[in-house]
């Protein structure tokens, strides 16, 4: 019997807590327009990548954080499950525009190649510097959380990631500047690129598999149903589905046929104490059947 592992929902602790991570996100879209600028003025290809990916880290924060503004608002009539798949569906936009900038990117550095352009030197190195700073800077703010939220710990990463391409984009103007090497400039771009694609194509498979309401990973159907099985007073059990609601609740629904002399309530009550204690499934919708005859008590 496998056990569940208790997810604990992201939630910025106090109003100075959300301030830095607001402050980061501005921050971060001001050097994003001072990276743009100084790419296009410089000519460097790198920088502006660089730039198109620190815009993808703040705007990822952005709305993530718009996203769980959305998702603590209680269930209605309209949502009765509640709104928290809104980070859910945040994560997809956040990471469908990451592949579209990896692709952009990768055509861009390609065409560079062919026509290479000459590149100022040093606004590269000391606005890759600046950025590098303010990388690290949002990535110690963004840490805290990113350890119980998909999409901050994906913005996380993606600081990580933006931290390591201002090292190249440094890099790319030293030896530009040491020896010319105008292609260098290309041949970083497309590091930055391939990496900003390796993080959204590992990334997108664990957004869409809940927005598909795929089973946790950490749960196999057969281990929930044997364990219900072995439920005294539990003859069969059918119909079984287990999906996420958001990134950390799960829910389960199941038809269960009783013995002739089992206590429902009984029955009830232990498996859903078993369900939430060994597989963190706390939504669980159970139909009881008595054997031979069916009977449409629903225990939600």
């Amino acid at each position: 019997m496998g056990k569940g592992h208790q997810h604990i929902p992201l939630a910025p602790s106090s109003k100075n807590s959300e301030h830095r991570l607001w402050w980061a996100i501005a921050v971060n879209m001001l050097l994003t327009v001072v990276q743009v600028i100084a790419g296009l003025v410089s000519g460097s290809l790198s920088l502006i990548a660089d730039a198109l990916h620190n815009f993808s880290d703040a705007a990822s924060l952005l709305i993530a954080m718009v996203a769980i503004s959305i998702g603590r608002n209680p269930p209605d009539h309209l949502k009765s499950f509640g709104y928290k798949r809104a980070e859910t569906i945040a994560a997809l936009i956040n990471l469908t525009t990451l592949l579209l900038i990896g692709l952009y990117l990768i055509i861009e550095a390609f065409q560079r190649f062919y026509a290479p352009v000459s590149i100022e030197g040093w606004t590269v190195v000391i606005v890759a510097s600046v950025a590098l700073i303010i990388d690290v800077i949002t990535a110690v703010i963004t840490y805290k959380y990113s350890r119980t939220s998909l999409n901050i710990r994906a913005a996380f990463l993606h600081n990580i990631t933006d931290a390591l391409a201002s090292v190249g984009v440094i890099l790319a103007g030293i030896l530009i500047l040491l020896y010319g090497w105008i292609w260098i400039d290309a041949v970083i771009t497309l590091l930055i690129s391939v990496y900003v694609l390796w993080q959204a194509i590992k990334e997108m498979p664990k957004v869409i598999h809940i927005l598909m309401q795929g089973t946790p990973s950490h749960i196999k159907v057969e281990d929930v149903s044997a364990m219900m099985a072995k439920v005294e007073g539990v003859e069969d059990v059918h119909h079984l589905h287990i999906w996420h609601l958001d990134e950390h609740r799960n829910a389960l629904e199941a038809h269960v046929v009783l013995g002739e002399e089992a206590d429902m309530e009984r029955v009830k009550q232990l498996l859903k104490t078993l369900l939430k204690n060994d597989f963190a499934i706390e939504h669980s919708t159970l139909e009881f059947e008595n054997s031979g005859t069916t009977q449409s008590n629903c225990s939600c």
